[in-house]
Formats: structure tokens, sequence, C-alpha cells
């Protein structure tokens, strides 16, 4: 394993959420959020068997909802899968 001396962990906003975490900002079960990420319906990052959301992604989607004033489709975040003609 390395050796993470002189690594500094700067305090401050998280740059990952769990899908729980997730869950619990918008008043929704885990599953559903798990469900949304399967279907293609919510980004999230797959490192091995875990799934994170990116902060950012959260950030930008209430920021865009909050500066339109409507309804933000998460989709819209999600990338198009590999090799998928646009």
């Amino acid at each position: 394993m390395s050796d993470l001396q002189g690594v500094e962990t700067a305090p401050g906003p998280p740059r990952f959420y769990s899908v729980a975490q997730v869950a619990a900002m918008f008043g929704m079960s885990p599953m559903t959020v798990y469900r949304a990420i399967a279907a293609g319906e919510f980004p999230a990052v797959r490192i091995r068997g875990r799934l994170i959301v990116p902060a950012k992604v959260i950030e930008a989607i209430a920021d865009l909802a909050i500066a339109e004033r409507t309804v933000v489709d998460a989709s819209g975040w999600v990338p198009a899968p590999r090799g998928s003609a646009e």
C-alpha cells in the first residue's frame, strides 16, 4: 500500500457524496437514487462496486434550477454511453 504521509486533507465541502447522503439531501430513499442511476437518469461515478455522486453535479443542478426558476432534469448531467452517436 502507498504511504500517504505529506498528503494534506483540506477541510471543507466534500467532493463526492454517497448515495445515502444524496438520498437524504433530496428526501428520498437510497433505493430510488440507485434506480435512477441504473436507469441513466442520475449521474454517478462507479469505483469497483461503490457508487458516488460528484458534489459539483449536485451544485450545478441546484444552481441551474435556481437561476432558471424551473424544474431541472438530472439526466441532463449523465454522459452519453461510450461509442454512442449524438
